[in-house]
């Protein structure tokens, strides 16, 4: 895809008026939202040459950032620091000058509430409070993933609520966010940017912002159709995770490897994609995406069967792999996971970052202690547990040393993140018992018959 569209015959005054800097990379970008997609957006938008002001509710955040210290091991202190020495990025709590801004960029969380129901809470305040300050000639962008309709029924609305319509006065699109933290061949520039809007106007100026930060831009019809990518995406990642777990669940009764199954079957050439199998899913993305789609379906009376059962597979990965320790500590040590000291490596989602956004591990930590068993973890990534919506009990608990995951002497190992510095042969070497849900002791060559593959 190229990063040109065709742009409209006629534009009106405020979109044409708009073009002028976003051509010369003048225009002011305002990005709400620190977090691990607002500051890889604003990073791209500083490097290709705009001035941007990041906003955020959290102060301490905010005064870090503008200190030029790293808040996220994915952009980290050096970063921020040469973004202020540019000139052009600062931080600010203060909402009022969103009027400053020329393109708006909305990365606030979407979480699901307690039912498995969108919560939208963040991206309506952002909307609301959007509405109370925006001018004519402003480019409103959501980023967020939340289900077909948002941006035209729930956000539109709330910034039109001052007077100023949407495809005449002001412009909105929808971009979904495609961050992949961690992944050190794709970042914000080079993974290709999906547009959408519902005026020509909107998607002509989302265009030409994007186009100008980002290598590729795909053009799709309207809002909605950009907002169902994104679910596409991830419902995709679900069920076939989910399909990978179930066979792992099998093939592990037949005595079988299923590492090895999906070793042996990506090497056929087309007809086949690799998914692994994990102790459940994390991250903001997955677990949570497929439900906004699975919630709105029902207003159209459509029931969603691959998605909700997709879901309640990967759900329940956790206790299957805590009823695998216990099994192990059966076998193995003739002990049972009540009274037995366990070792926890790894709390983040996924292995090399410090995100524990729906990290399976934090269900896992939980499961076992609810079953006798004591609980140290170990994560280089994540020295202290921070306050996270399900699990308050654990906030504050402190990772152990490597020197203790080494010296002391636990009932079994469990490994939940497969980071790459982690040790995994001097941790099968030194306990009897290892319980390995990411295959990470493939290359562990002495003490094999430590290892219990979950």
């Amino acid at each position: 895809m190229s990063n040109t569209l065709d742009r409209p015959k006629s534009v009106n005054d405020s979109a044409n008026a708009l073009l002028e800097p976003l051509s010369t990379r003048k225009a002011r970008i305002g990005v709400i939202g620190m977090g691990y997609v607002g500051q890889p957006l604003s990073r791209t938008a500083n490097t290709a040459g705009y001035d941007v002001t990041g906003f955020d509710i959290d102060p301490v955040k905010v005064e870090r950032l503008n200190r030029g210290e790293a808040i996220l091991r994915t952009v980290p202190a050096s970063v921020i620091q040469g973004m202020r020495e540019t000139g052009r990025f600062r931080a600010t709590t203060n909402m009022k000058e969103l009027a400053n801004m020329d393109v708006i960029v909305i990365c606030v969380p979407t979480p699901l509430d307690r039912y498995r129901q969108p919560d939208l809470v963040y991206v309506e305040a952002t909307a609301r409070t959007i509405g109370q300050h925006i001018r004519p000639g402003q480019l409103v962008s959501l980023e967020s993933t939340t289900y077909p309709g948002t941006t035209r029924d729930v956000v539109k609305p709330l910034i039109e609520a001052g007077g100023l319509k949407v495809g005449k006065d002001i412009f909105l699109a929808f971009s979904p966010e495609r961050e992949d933290p961690g992944n050190v061949n794709y970042h914000t520039a080079n993974i290709p940017k999906v547009v959408g809007a519902d005026d020509d106007d909107s998607r002509m100026l989302a265009v030409e912002f994007y186009g100008s930060i980002v290598e590729n831009i795909v053009p799709v019809a309207d809002a909605a159709t950009a907002e169902s990518v994104k679910l596409m995406e991830n419902i995709f990642r679900s069920v076939n995770i989910a399909l990978v777990n179930e066979l792992k669940v099998i093939f592990d009764k037949m005595g079988i490897n299923i590492w090895d199954v999906i070793d042996a079957a990506k090497t056929k050439p087309f007809g086949f994609m690799p998914f692994y199998p994990g102790p459940g899913l994390g991250g903001h993305c997955i677990p949570i995406d497929p439900f906004y789609l699975s919630w709105k379906a029902r207003e159209f009376d459509i029931s969603t069967r691959f998605i909700e059962l997709a879901g309640e597979i990967n759900r329940n990965m956790p206790r299957y792999v805590v009823e695998k320790l216990a099994e192990a500590l059966s076998r193995r040590k003739e002990k049972s996971l009540n009274g037995s000291r366990v070792l926890l490596v790894g709390l983040a989602y996924k292995k090399n970052v410090d995100d524990l956004r729906e990290s399976p591990a934090l269900a896992l930590l939980e499961l076992i202690e609810n079953q006798g068993g004591i609980v140290d973890y170990y994560d280089p990534y994540i020295p202290e547990i921070p306050p996270t919506r399900e699990h308050a009990a654990l906030i504050g608990r402190r990772s152990v040393g490597w020197d203790a995951a080494l010296n002391v002497t636990y009932d079994a190992v469990l490994i939940s993140t497969d980071h790459d510095e982690v040790d995994h042969a001097a941790l099968v070497a030194h306990h009897e018992v290892v319980v390995d849900t990411r295959n990470a002791t493939r290359k562990v060559i002495e003490h094999r018959d430590h290892i219990v593959l979950a």
